[in-house]
């Protein structure tokens, strides 16, 4: 593996492992230094779920409790999904989930420690791992939780709201996946929570994991 000091531009393929597995690719993130956001992250956050899942969910990044605890998803934004893939009727436990950025970009506020979205160097410098993910794993369908999660596996920017809840083939889905369905974060359900249009958005959610599964 190269050393941080040997990096001549950011990008986490000179840590990445070679036709490694899951495991191993979740062993190697830990010495990941291909931007600089591992520096004030607690760790790196990598995967969970089975390595012969059909169906894999990207979303953007691991959160405050993400970080502590080293699992995706595990946050409130979390439990919204689990909320939306129990209303789809997706098992949870036959999901592939992880992340476009592998560590927790935030800022300090008094002990707070807020979200900062990932800049687009972050996610193209977490890129490699994405990409290395999807080719072990190998799902049916890929869904982008946001446009940072399809940023990272398109490799360009999209509209959510003009691509949302469509599958994707082809050259549309990119070089990372067979099909790709594009739908909300979690996190912008839960910032509904308690006002109008929660249900809305809580239900075009489950609409586009259902538009998933149905294709896996």
């Amino acid at each position: 593996m190269a050393r941080a000091a040997d990096v001549e531009r950011p990008g986490a393929e000179h840590w990445v492992p070679a036709d490694a597995d899951v495991d191993a690719l979740r062993s190697a993130v830990h010495d990941c230094r291909g931007c600089e956001l591992w520096q004030p992250a607690t760790q790196a956050v990598f995967s969970d779920g089975p390595s012969t899942a059909r169906l894999l969910l990207v979303g953007e990044q691991p959160g405050d409790q993400e970080d502590r605890q080293g699992e995706p998803f595990v946050g409130p934004a979390g439990r919204v999904l689990d909320e939306a893939l129990e209303a789809a009727g997706i098992a949870h436990d036959d999901v592939y989930v992880t992340n476009a950025v592998k560590h927790f970009r935030f800022e300090e506020r008094g002990k707070r420690r807020l979200h900062k979205k990932p800049g687009a160097v972050h996610v193209e410098a977490c890129r490699p791992w994405l990409l290395a993910e999807l080719g072990v794993v190998r799902p049916r369908v890929v869904v982008c939780l946001g446009g940072t999660a399809a940023r990272g596996v398109l490799g360009h920017d999209v509209k959510v709201t003009e691509v949302r809840g469509t599958l994707l083939t082809g050259d549309e889905a990119g070089p990372a996946a067979d099909a790709v369905v594009v739908t909300t974060h979690p996190s912008a359900v839960l910032r509904l929570r308690g006002k109008d249009g929660y249900r809305e958005a809580f239900d075009a959610l489950v609409a586009d994991l259902r538009t998933a599964a149905a294709a896996a």
